[in-house]
Order: C-alpha cells, then sequence, then structure tokens
C-alpha cells in the first residue's frame, strides 16, 4: 500500500483525485489531506478518509476536533517535509502557494504528482535541477503533460512535442466577441470542467502558453521544438514526433481522472473510473488546425517569456493570474487581459538567473504592477 497525500483536495483536481483513490480501494493510503478555505468541504473529505494529517488556510475548530487526526492549519510544508508517511504527494494547489510545499518535498526526496502550473512556470529551472539531485520523479497531471510523457520512450529520438488545444468558447467566436464577453461565457468551457482561473485560462489560451512553458522544463526541450494545435473534440491529448516522422499520440476521452490516475500509480496502470469509456466508433470526426496567435496573442507571450527565461516566465504568470481575477471580479474585460500583457512584461525586473526568493520578490512586483494599472 502506497501513501499519498494531497495538498488542494478541496480543488477539482483534488476532488477528482479523491474519487480515483477511493475506486484503486487498498492501493493507496491517504495520509494528508491539505485544503483552503473551504473548510466544510475538507471536514466532509476527513471524516470519509480519515487521513493521519489535515491542513487549511482558514483555522476551523471543527478540523482540530477529528479524532485520531492532527491538524495542521497553515501545513503545506510541514506536511510535504514528512517522507516516512508519504511515498507521493499530489500537488493540486492553485497558484504560487504550491512552489514552497513542492520544493520541500523534493528536499525530502518524495516523489510529486504535479498539478500546479505555477511551480514550473515560475521556478521550472530550480525545480527540475533540485529534481534530479535529488532522484526525485515530477510526474504531470495535465492531461497534455500526462499524454506526453505516456508517449515518450526515448527522448533522444523525439523531434518535437505537440500540445493540443482544444480552443475554448470562442474558438469560434469573433475578436470583437471576445472583447464583448461575460464572465460566464468565458468559463463555458465546451469539454473541461475545471477551477474558474484555468477556464478563463483556457478561453484566452493562456492556458495552453503556461503548458508550453511546463513542457520545456518537463521534458527539456527547446521551444522551437514545442508546437501547439487546436483539436476541439479534445479526443488527442497530445502527441510527440520520433525523428523518422512517426507521430505518437495519446487519446482518451476529455476527463482528469484518467491522467491523475496514471500520475499517482506509474509505472503500473489499473482499470479506473473511466475505464472503457472510449469507443473508436464512437467518435465521429477529429479536426485539427493552427491556432490564430493574432486572435490568441497570449501564444506568443508565452514563447516569448520561455525563450527569454530567468524570471520572465515569473512576470508572466503574475500579471496574467492578477488581470484573471480582476475579469473574474468584473472589473475589466476578458481582451483587456492581453492588454496588460503586453504593457507590463518590459516594465517587470528581469533576474537571467533568480533564487526563490527573487522569484517570489518578481512575482510580487509584477502583481503590483498589475494591481496598479487597474485603478
Amino acid at each position: 500500500m502506497r501513501k499519498i497525500s494531497i495538498i488542494g483536495s478541496t480543488g477539482s483536481i483534488g476532488r477528482q483525485a479523491l474519487e480515483v483513490l477511493e475506486r484503486l480501494g487498498d492501493k493507496f493510503e491517504i495520509t494528508a489531506l491539505a485544503g483552503g478555505s473551504n473548510t466544510d468541504l475538507l471536514l466532509e473529505q476527513a471524516e470519509k478518509f480519515r487521513p493521519k494529517y489535515l491542513s487549511s488556510d482558514k483555522y476551523d475548530e471543527r478540523l482540530a476536533k477529528i479524532s485520531g487526526v492532527k491538524y495542521l492549519p497553515n501545513g503545506l510544508e510541514e506536511i510535504c517535509s514528512n517522507k516516512a508517511e508519504n511515498d507521493i504527494i499530489l500537488v493540486a494547489v492553485s497558484g504560487k502557494i504550491g512552489l514552497k510545499p513542492t520544493l520541500k518535498a523534493i528536499e525530502n526526496g518524495i516523489d510529486i504528482a504535479l498539478a500546479n502550473k505555477e511551480t514550473l512556470v515560475m521556478a521550472g529551472d530550480i525545480v527540475m535541477k533540485k529534481a534530479r539531485e535529488k532522484g526525485v520523479k515530477i510526474l504531470p497531471v495535465d492531461s497534455e503533460h500526462s499524454a506526453i510523457h505516456q508517449c515518450i520512450k526515448d527522448l533522444n529520438q523525439v523531434r518535437k512535442l505537440i500540445i493540443t488545444a482544444s480552443g475554448g468558447p470562442f474558438l469560434r467566436k469573433s475578436i470583437e466577441e471576445m472583447r464583448n464577453a461575460t464572465v460566464e461565457q468565458a468559463l463555458a468551457h465546451p469539454k473541461w470542467n475545471m477551477g474558474k482561473k484555468i477556464t478563463v485560462d483556457s478561453a484566452t489560451l493562456m492556458n495552453k502558453g503556461l503548458e508550453i512553458i511546463e513542457a520545456h522544463h518537463l521534458f527539456n526541450m527547446p521551444y522551437e521544438k514545442i508546437d501547439v494545435i487546436v483539436h476541439p473534440q479534445s479526443i488527442v491529448h497530445s502527441a510527440i514526433e520520433y525523428k523518422d516522422g512517426s507521430i505518437i499520440a495519446q487519446l482518451g476521452v476529455p476527463s482528469m481522472h484518467i491522467p491523475i490516475q496514471y500520475a499517482i500509480t506509474y509505472p503500473e496502470r489499473y482499470e479506473g473510473i473511466k475505464t472503457q469509456s472510449f469507443s473508436f466508433s464512437d467518435v465521429a470526426r477529429m479536426d485539427f488546425e493552427a491556432p490564430d496567435f493574432d486572435k490568441f496573442p497570449s501564444l506568443n507571450y508565452a514563447y516569448d517569456a520561455g525563450k527569454k527565461g530567468g524570471s520572465a516566465t515569473t512576470s508572466l504568470n503574475a500579471i496574467n493570474e492578477e488581470a484573471v481575477f480582476a475579469f473574474l471580479r468584473g472589473e475589466i474585460k476578458l481582451c483587456k487581459i492581453y492588454d496588460l500583457i503586453e504593457k507590463l512584461m518590459p516594465k517587470c525586473t528581469f533576474i537571467a538567473e533568480p533564487t526563490i526568493d527573487e522569484i517570489f520578490e518578481l512575482d510580487k512586483e509584477a502583481r503590483e504592477l498589475t494591481r496598479k494599472s487597474l485603478i
């Protein structure tokens, strides 16, 4: 029985991970659950799965009173330091909060199932170097990176990575329609059920831009060898092209249960929630098209920041995140997100090889620039 902790158990990925673990039965012991401010849900999860440790960023005396459970308010790093109680940790929190716990787990030699984009976008060079030094596996949970991981046998034989994108809710809409889009329209993703922030990123295709940066770090692949292709049906989750021209793709229904399960059970495979749910005969067609870089300039921003390297991707992530939150609050229009990135990126301090402390300072600087621009 493997021991697992879930950091971000009350979020979309965390909830689905618990569904996966429940189906896997006695193959895993859930040793810790950590949630955010939704302590009602965390309490339900704790009573159902009975972990040894609980953590939340909002103190709740009900959690402290659960018999047999040690309550650690704001205890992410403490959970991730516990090598004896963790064979693998699923990092499913959203935002920069995932970076320090991930590094703490790596320092303690614990494998990571990574569903937190910011960890690699903000500090991919540092995280991957530390993982190599400690012999820690970083197993991607994103469906696209999971697909690439499943396809690669010999990285040295790969010519390029091909990341697929559904195109989001505005794929067939005009730029004018995007400019006037409501929050509800941006959150109406045609294929995936995700959190609000990542769903807005999918509407602007920034989600795909961040995945380009992640792929660069996860697979040590130059940006020139990472392509994006729009695939509205979301059946092909990504592909790789080998040097001889062969293309290997991973297919499946658009469900996060599959990549979550693959990451936490790797290298083993088991029957899961979505086993036997895919049928070739039910797939009427699969379409592919090049992305519109003019309509979705976030792809250009991501390539540019990634190629510049250093702290550029940290600033990109921070500006985008603050802009998305402003859109969700109804303070700006959707396409204003693009405008803010283009306007503010040149104003951010750049450091070619930042330390972790410098990364957090530059993240703070970019966020403050963005907030001031919203006034």
